[in-house]
């Protein structure tokens, strides 16, 4: 038990203190430092108060928490043996961290996705997901803005991953760490994406900080975590988030948009 509780401390340290890296960097630029700047990048015009981004750490420290109690039962209980996880990175090619890492993506996509519609559930919503929408105008402090019934359900996705798929410990660190950026990136509040991406493949399959903050302002559709795939299969996707990513690149390279080049 001691062993346990000291792992759990020492993830929940380093989880903490990457949350406040990864999310605080992007928070300090867009938010103080560089807020006149990039006026233009901002895509609701409206701005969240101090209390706001209180609540969201509060909320984050706790699923932090949370995710850490997961990661710790996963590791150091006997359910380990029930998992994929190997110590030695040599046990498989190094090419498996890269593709493993992707699959875990894409499971996690998949996951977010229909938890997340099941979270907008009447009942459901009010029960657990609306501590999440409070945050109406999202910052990188929103990332883990979780209820804690929402926190367990979001941590459980390491569950599905560790079971199926092989995974090291560095790539379990890599699928956290990118997955958390893409989430920061998400809630930023701000675009930022080049002015080419609305001409690549990519635009078709990648969510956008455009994406995510309608999900936010308008409480349903954009559905999707890391891609836009499922929304467009399943009709979830919201009918402006085109114009409105147009909209906005529009402002930010002070262009008119284009409707000829609108997609749906």
């Amino acid at each position: 038990m001691e062993k346990i509780i000291e792992a759990t401390i020492s993830i929940f340290s380093i989880s903490a203190i990457r949350y406040f890296i990864i999310a605080g960097i992007p928070f300090a630029l867009f938010y103080l430092l560089m807020a006149d700047k990039v006026a233009k990048f901002k895509i609701q015009q409206k701005l969240a108060t101090k209390k706001d981004f209180v609540r969201e750490v509060w909320h984050s420290m706790q699923s932090t928490l949370v995710f850490s109690i997961i990661a710790v039962v996963l590791f150091f209980t006997p359910l380990q043996q029930y998992t994929l996880i190997y110590t030695h990175i040599n046990d498989f090619p190094i090419w498996y961290v890269g593709v493993m890492l992707l699959l875990s993506l894409i499971i996690h996509d998949t996951y977010f996705y229909w938890m997340h519609r099941l979270l907008h559930h009447k009942k459901l919503f009010k029960l657990a997901h609306l501590v999440h929408h409070k945050s109406t105008n999202p910052s990188p402090w929103t990332s883990y803005s979780f209820h804690i019934l929402e926190a367990i359900t979001e941590g459980f996705v390491l569950v599905p991953v560790v079971m199926l798929l092989p995974m090291h410990p560095l790539t379990i660190l890599l699928f956290t760490v990118t997955g958390f950026i893409i989430n920061v990136y998400g809630h930023l509040g701000y675009e930022i994406m080049p002015k080419g991406f609305r001409s690549t493949w990519a635009f078709e399959i990648l969510n956008s900080s455009v994406h995510h903050n309608l999900h936010h302002s308008k409480f349903k559709g954009n559905y999707g975590l890391y891609f836009r795939i499922w929304d467009r299969v399943m009709g979830t996707e919201h009918p402006d988030y085109v114009k409105e990513y147009d909209r906005l690149q529009a402002q930010r390279f002070n262009q008119v948009p284009q409707e000829g080049i609108i997609r749906s």
